[in-house]
């Protein structure tokens, strides 16, 4: 497969020629290499390494960061515009993201809609603050105008298609695993936008988001997420949880909040034969409760989860 270099990025083509590289590998070539990255380094794997068997898309696209704004203290969120109108991605996909001058790939959920690429060639991500080199130069060095380039990947989407049963969501979200679940959530209320506009499409059943973070200050996207639950009352619900609050509650999201953990009881009072669950969060938290619910007897296919480190 040849990788083109998109046309923003043909000046900064000798940083990014490793990441071309890379691309251009098949699944085993990729595999091998990132076990020999890890025994040489014996450090812990980063996003290529991690996916290396996950499919991806063929198009790499440039993008120019057209939004930078503060979503918590520790998490920012890009808004970018994305060259290639072959780039495209199912709700819940993440993306390679190149940067030139930074060999280390990142590795982001996409936390928009589809609808928004589709209506103005945009996606956004949202980012939290750590020492990997990806993330931060997105801290520190990221500004308006700056180039990059993006592709697809990822086997945790929400893609129905218009004859498909209708079904009902549970997404359990754990910290920045919320925002491949604000894509699936988004996308939701797209779909109940199109029935009840045009009078088809897909005809999404509820969706119920059990979000927990440290404190409010750390919940991402709270007013998006009360805005559709305002907007589709009997349609969408959100159950908010903090595990570390330390101060005042503030009003408007009182109603929301519960202090402490997701329960198992909270996720089995939503088990149906019509319910898909979709889980992202720390790994232990995603292991638990998928094997909590393949041991309440919900197939397996109706059981998908992703972890993020």
């Amino acid at each position: 497969m040849v990788v083109v270099i998109p046309r923003l990025l043909r000046g900064s083509v000798s940083a990014i020629c490793t990441q071309a590289a890379l691309l251009r590998s098949t699944p085993s070539a990729l595999r091998h290499l990132a076990q020999s990255s890890v025994m040489k380094s014996k450090r812990r794997p980063d996003h290529l390494e991690r996916t290396a068997d996950v499919v991806r898309q063929e198009v790499v696209s440039a993008a120019r960061v057209c939004g930078v704004a503060s979503e918590s203290p520790s998490v920012k969120r890009l808004r970018l515009l994305v060259a290639d109108k072959d780039f495209s991605f199912k709700a819940g996909q993440w993306v390679d993201f190149f940067i030139p001058g930074v060999s280390v790939v990142g590795g982001f959920s996409i936390c928009s809609s589809p609808r928004l690429l589709e209506q103005e060639r945009m996606i956004e991500l949202a980012v939290k603050h750590t020492n990997h080199p990806p993330a931060l130069w997105i801290h520190n060095q990221c500004a308006l105008g700056s180039e990059v380039a993006v592709r697809v990947g990822g086997q945790f989407f929400f893609d129905p298609q218009p004859a498909d049963a209708c079904r009902n969501l549970v997404l359990i979200a754990g910290g920045v695993g919320i925002n491949p679940l604000l894509s699936i959530l988004r996308h939701a209320a797209d779909l109940h936008r199109e029935r009840a506009s045009a009078g088809r499409g897909y005809e999404m059943g509820t969706v119920r988001l059990l979000y927990s973070a440290r404190d409010t200050g750390e919940l991402l996207f709270k007013k998006n997420i009360l805005d559709l639950v305002n907007e589709f009352p009997e349609k969408i619900a959100c159950s908010l949880h903090v595990t570390k609050q330390t101060t005042q509650i503030t009003a408007d999201l009182r109603p929301y909040i519960t202090e402490g953990r997701i329960t198992e009881k909270e996720i089995r009072d939503h088990i149906s034969k019509e319910t898909l669950f979709y889980i992202c969060g720390p790994p232990p938290m995603t292991d638990f409760f998928s094997k909590e619910l393949e041991s309440s007897r919900v197939p397996s296919e109706h059981i998908c989860f992703e972890k993020w480190w």
